[in-house]
C-alpha cells in the first residue's frame, strides 16, 4: 500500500464499484448519487478468544468504527453508501479496507504512510465491555475540513457523522463542523452524539452540543446527555437540543423516543439476551436512517432501529453476520 510523492493516496474501493451516476435519484432527491456518506475513523478491533497452549491470549480481528458500522448496515439494506476516512499504510489498514469494501460499501479512503491505522482491544461483558484504545496520531486523526469537498462530490442524500470523530483531533472536529454547516441543499445532516468517556468530558461537552444543534437528525442517549450536560430525561434532552427536525433519544433497556415538531413516539427495546451492548447504537441509527430514507413514518423508523439493534446485542463484534442482520 506504499505510495510515492504525495503522502496520502485516494483509494476509492468497493465491491459493487458503483459509478458516480449509477444510483438513480430517489423521489424528492433529484441528482442524488448515493443514499449516504458516513464519515469517520474505523479501527482494527481485537477480541479475545481463549488462549493458546502456552496460555497466551488469542485474538480475533474485526472492524470497529461507528460510521463504518452504519455504512455496512445501510449497504446490507441495499442502499448505495460511501465510507469516507483515512487509514495507515499497514496490515490493519489493508484488512479494514478489504472487510468494509467486501460488505458492498464504497470506500473513499486516504492512505497515509506516515500515520498508523488505529487499533483497540475489548473484553466483552453483558454488564459493560472493557475497551482500550490505541489511536493517538492515527491516520484518521488527520482528517480535516478539506475532506468535505470529496464528500459532497458523491451528492449524498444524507451525510452521517458522530461525536467520536469530532473528538479525535482538532482537524477532525473542524471536518464535522464543516459537514454540518455547509451541507448542500437537500442533503440531510445526521449526527450521533456517541459519548465515549475516553474522548469526551467537560473540555468538549459544549462543542458536541453545538454540533448536535446544527444537525437535522440527532441520536443521543439519556445516559450520554447526563454524562455530557447533566440532562436526565427525554424532556431535558429536548430542551438542550431543540433545533433538529428529528431528535431520537435512546433510553437504554427501556427503548427510544423520537421527537419531531410537537409530536413524539416511543418504541420499547427488544427483548433479547445481551452478550454485549457495543455496536447496538450504530445498528439502531442505521435501521432508523434506512427507513427514513424510504420516507417511512417515524414510528416505523424507530421499530426498524430497535429490531436491528437487537440483532447486534447478541454478538461479540460490532456487526453480526450478514444473515443475522437481514433476519
Amino acid at each position: 500500500m506504499s505510495s510515492q510523492g504525495d503522502p496520502t493516496v485516494e483509494r476509492p474501493v468497493g465491491s459493487r464499484s458503483p459509478a458516480e451516476t449509477s444510483a438513480p435519484p430517489a423521489d424528492g432527491w433529484t441528482g442524488a448519487v448515493v443514499d449516504a456518506v458516513c464519515v469517520g475513523e474505523t479501527m482494527a478491533l481485537l477480541i479475545p478468544e481463549g488462549t493458546d497452549d502456552t496460555g497466551a491470549p488469542r485474538f480475533r480481528t474485526d472492524i470497529g468504527g461507528t460510521e463504518s458500522n452504519v455504512a455496512v448496515h445501510l449497504s446490507r439494506a441495499g442502499r448505495p453508501v460511501v465510507w469516507r476516512s483515512a487509514l495507515g499504510d499497514d496490515v490493519f489498514g489493508e484488512f479494514l479496507l478489504s472487510r468494509i469494501a467486501g460488505e458492498g460499501v464504497r470506500c473513499s479512503v486516504r492512505t497515509d504512510p506516515r500515520r498508523p491505522t488505529a487499533v483497540y482491544f475489548k473484553e466483552p461483558n453483558p454488564k459493560g465491555t472493557r475497551v482500550r484504545y490505541y489511536r493517538r496520531d492515527s491516520a484518521a486523526s488527520a482528517l480535516g475540513p478539506e475532506d468535505a469537498a470529496d464528500v459532497w462530490g458523491f451528492r449524498p442524500r444524507l451525510v452521517h457523522t458522530t461525536g467520536i470523530t469530532a473528538a479525535i483531533s482538532d482537524t477532525a472536529q473542524a471536518l464535522v463542523a464543516e459537514l454540518l454547516r455547509e451541507a448542500p441543499t437537500g442533503t440531510l445532516r445526521t449526527f450521533d452524539v456517541n459519548f465515549r468517556s475516553a474522548l469526551h468530558g467537560e473540555h468538549n461537552a459544549e462543542t458536541i452540543l453545538s454540533l448536535a444543534r446544527q444537525a437535522d437528525v440527532v441520536f443521543c442517549g439519556v445516559d450520554e446527555a447526563e454524562s455530557l450536560w447533566g440532562a436526565t430525561s427525554v424532556d431535558a434532552v429536548r430542551e438542550l437540543i431543540p433545533t433538529p427536525r428529528v431528535l431520537v433519544v435512546k433510553q437504554g433497556a427501556e427503548g427510544a423516543t423520537a421527537i419531531s415538531g410537537g409530536n413524539s413516539w416511543f418504541e420499547p427495546a427488544p427483548a433479547v439476551e445481551v452478550l454485549e451492548p457495543v455496536g447496538a447504537g450504530d445498528a439502531f441509527a442505521a435501521g432508523f436512517l434506512d427507513r427514513l430514507l424510504a420516507d417511512a413514518p417515524l414510528p416505523d423508523c424507530l421499530a426498524a432501529g430497535a429490531h436491528l439493534a437487537g440483532t447486534v446485542l447478541g454478538v461479540a463484534g460490532d456487526i453480526p453476520p450478514a444473515t443475522s442482520s437481514r433476519a
